[in-house]
This record gives C-alpha cells, sequence and structure tokens, in this order.
C-alpha cells in the first residue's frame, strides 16, 4: 500500500465513517523563535489554507535551527497544531516538517557517464542508475563536508531532499532523454542532506505528537519550491534569503532549477542579542526594542541606540551573505533578484543594508540586485482561507505544504513526463 491509499483509508467512530483527513496535510515550520502550523486542503496539486497555529519557543528550545529541547519543542507544536486544528474544524494526522541549521548541506552535483554503446536507446532504468551515482556522490561530499565543519567529527548524513534540475545527451539539453542514442549522459542534481541526529529529533517530535510524517524538507528548498511551483518549462531566477531567528537559509534558483542552498547561523536572535549586550538590557527588552524598530513603536529617544547597537551585527550578517553566495562557483553569474522571507527580514534595517551597501560589488551581479519580499499571494498553487497567513514569516511554512503535495500527488506511470516520472523517483 503507498502512501496515498494509507491516507485515503477512512477511519471509523461509532459505527459511523468520519471526515476523511486524506485530503488534509499539516505543514510544521518549526523555527527558531516560533512554531508555525498550516493546515491545507488538497485538491489535485492546488492547496487551500484552512487553519493557521502559531506559539512562540523559549530560548532553550533550538539552537542554530535545529532542536535542542525536544519536550519543549513539542509542547509548543502542539500549540499551534490545536490552535491551527480547532480553525481547521478537523484533526490532522499527514505532517510536512522542516529542517534548518548549518549543518544542513544542499548542492547541485553533476555527473557524467560514457556509455559504453553509443548507439543504444537510452531507457529510464538506466537514467535512474546514473541518478543514484549522483546522489552517493553527494552523499559522500556532503558528509565531508559535515565533518569539516565539526572539526573532524563523523557525523552520518541523510538524504532530505533531491530534485533534478537538467538532463544532457552530448551537450545537449532534453526534457526527456529516453529513446535517445548517445556517447555521454549528464544529469545534475540539487540534494540536501542533514545529520541523523537532527533527522531523528524531528521523528520523535512528529511521534509524541502522533503525526504521520510525509516528508522532512530542508527549508531553503522549500522556499525555493514555493515560489517554482511545479511548473516544468518555469525559468525564474533569484536568490532566496529565509531570515530565521536563529539561522539564514539562502537558496539559488536558476531558469527554474534549484542550485543549491546555503545556510549560515546568524539570524534575528543575533540581532536582539546585541542590543541586549550593548544597551545592558534584557534579552526581552531587547527583542521589544527591535521589534518596535522596524513597526515604528520604538521611542525616537531610544532609535538611534538601537540602530548603533544593530551595526556592527548586520556588518558580520551582510558578509555571512556575501561568503555564502561566493560559494556558487559554478554559476557564470548570480540572478539579481534577491527575495526575502522569514521574521528577520522584518528588520529594516537588514533591507536598508542589503539596498544601500556595496556588498555585492565583490559577486557576480550582472546589476546591482533589486531587494523584494516574497508574498504569500505569489506562492505558487497555495491560496490562503483563513486571511491570517499575511506576509512573508509564513513563506516557509507555505514552501513546507508544497513539499507535501509534491510528496503526496501521484503521477500517471504512462502519461506523465519523464521528469515527472523522475522527480517521483526522487521523492523522499
Amino acid at each position: 500500500m503507498n502512501m496515498l491509499e494509507k491516507l485515503k483509508k477512512l477511519t471509523k467512530k461509532n459505527g459511523e465513517t468520519a471526515v476523511d483527513t486524506s485530503q488534509y496535510i499539516v505543514a510544521l515550520d518549526i523555527g527558531t523563535e516560533f512554531v508555525k502550523a498550516l493546515i491545507g486542503k488538497l485538491s489535485g496539486d492546488q492547496v487551500e489554507i484552512v487553519g493557521v497555529g502559531r506559539a512562540r519557543q523559549t530560548l532553550a528550545d533550538m539552537q542554530a535551527g535545529a532542536i535542542a529541547d525536544i519536550a519543549g519543542v513539542v509542547a509548543n507544536c502542539d500549540k499551534a497544531l490545536t490552535e491551527a486544528e480547532s480553525q481547521a474544524g478537523i484533526s490532522v494526522r499527514s505532517a510536512v516538517i522542516g529542517i534548518a541549521g548549518e549543518l544542513v548541506k544542499g548542492t547541485t552535483t553533476t555527473v557524467r557517464v560514457r556509455r559504453k554503446n553509443p548507439k543504444k536507446e537510452i531507457d529510464l532504468p538506466e537514467v535512474e542508475h546514473i541518478i543514484s551515482l549522483v546522489q552517493e556522490r553527494a552523499h559522500d561530499q556532503a558528509k565531508k563536508q559535515v565533518s569539516l565543519d565539526t572539526g573532524g567529527k563523523q557525523i552520518e548524513v541523510k538524504l532530505v531532499n533531491s530534485a533534478l534540475i537538467r538532463i544532457e545527451i552530448d551537450g545537449y539539453g532534453v526534457t526527456n532523454p529516453v529513446g535517445f542514442p548517445g556517447k555521454e549522459v549528464t544529469v545534475q542534481l540539487y540534494t540536501a542532506f542533514a545529520p541523523l541526529v537532527h533527522i531523528g529529533a524531528l521523528e520523535k517530535t512528529a511521534h509524541e505528537l502522533d503525526l504521520d510524517l510525509v516528508a522532512v524538507a530542508a527549508e531553503p528548498f522549500a522556499v525555493a519550491r514555493s515560489v517554482i511551483g511545479n511548473d516544468p518549462n518555469a525559468n525564474m531566477s533569484a536568490v532566496l534569503m529565509d531570515v530565521g531567528g536563529g539561522t539564514t537559509d539562502i537558496a539559488v534558483v536558476n531558469d527554474g532549477g534549484v542550485e543549491g542552498t546555503k545556510m549560515f547561523g546568524i539570524g534575528g536572535r543575533s540581532f536582539t542579542k546585541s542590543i541586549e549586550r550593548e544597551l545592558s538590557i534584557s534579552f526581552d527588552q531587547a527583542e521589544v526594542l527591535k521589534v518596535g524598530l522596524s513597526s515604528g513603536k520604538t521611542s525616537s529617544k531610544n532609535v538611534a541606540a538601537v540602530e548603533e547597537a544593530l551595526e556592527k551585527t548586520l556588518g558580520v550578517w551582510t558578509h555571512g551573505v556575501e561568503l555564502a553566495l561566493s560559494e556558487f562557483t559554478k554559476l557564470d553569474h548570480l540572478p539579481h533578484r534577491l527575495l526575502l522571507c522569514g521574521g528577520g527580514a522584518s528588520l529594516t534595517q537588514l533591507v536598508d543594508k542589503l539596498e544601500q551597501s556595496d556588498w555585492y560589488k565583490g559577486l557576480p551581479f550582472t546589476k546591482k540586485p533589486i531587494i523584494q519580499h516574497i508574498q504569500p499571494e505569489e506562492v505558487v498553487g497555495i491560496s490562503d482561507a483563513t486571511g491570517l497567513v499575511e506576509d512573508h514569516s509564513f513563506i516557509t511554512a507555505m514552501g513546507l505544504l508544497r513539499v507535501g503535495v509534491d510528496t503526496l500527488v501521484q503521477y500517471d506511470e504512462q502519461d506523465g513526463s519523464i521528469r515527472q516520472r523522475l522527480n517521483k523517483l526522487l521523492s523522499i
């Protein structure tokens, strides 16, 4: 029995058929500052949000985007889920959860395979074999990178997301390689890996919440999926930046494909701590001043002091963005659209820093980047029936819904395109 068939089994209560929950899915965005829960009702590959919940995390619950206190996070998730389910009028068990943190590694890997018999037509099993080679190579690279980042520790990693970017035969791009002869097949594949310990914490959280975990998704990949959608001819190019409470997650999308994702451990909480440190006040007081700075609620006598307290951390953050983007060496140039989301992107000074400083001049941009926030109505294939998904801080959760749909929607094996069939194969 496949995933969708399991979900379509109706539960029985008092001898009557209960509500069919197979057409509903929960997205849990477990952020450093907030847990956000969105309940989506599926109709084909479209989603309507029918329930929204949110709960604040404590300082000890998360560390650099990863779960630090499972019990605390479970309690917060339960609050957010209860709020969303109360609004939707339904209890949903199928869930997709996001994963973030500096040790989540997402990159595009290219493998070129020389065929022994160039005259033989390529079939789907051959393409699947090449993809498995790409994933094995990417796994080894991710494991080495995590080892370097942790001072030589051998940490096991697991594939969480994989997406086909490009297939070439003898240098020519094709959308369907099956049936073509050729000497060399080149496959470009985006893969994201995360440490098993982080995935285990999410699985434990889902178990404690009595949720069936449909998928775990690297959050920058989810953001990318939210703006790309399912159009195989999509040619969108942009730098996507999710500024969360604990990390900043960056995805580069080029011609509709995810080129790679990078993360570094500076987010909204770092800015709050800089105010706390420089002004010698409590963290909660610093948070109020930071939020008030962008909303205009911070008194004019405090504005200059808060802005000065933020300046040094903003400089370090901007340098982190520059370093992350400098690692996309396979691209001739970076897309000049920079799209922001996440609660940390609400900070006016952060946007000003990107717009007014020359941080981008050492990077391969062809022109000065255009800075914009991603709006909920721009997310492909997802609508909001609640009126509560108001701004860019919900984009990651909406992207997780998109990944959930990608995972659940089954393509017709005979009529579906090769890209659809391969994307089904790549679903984790």
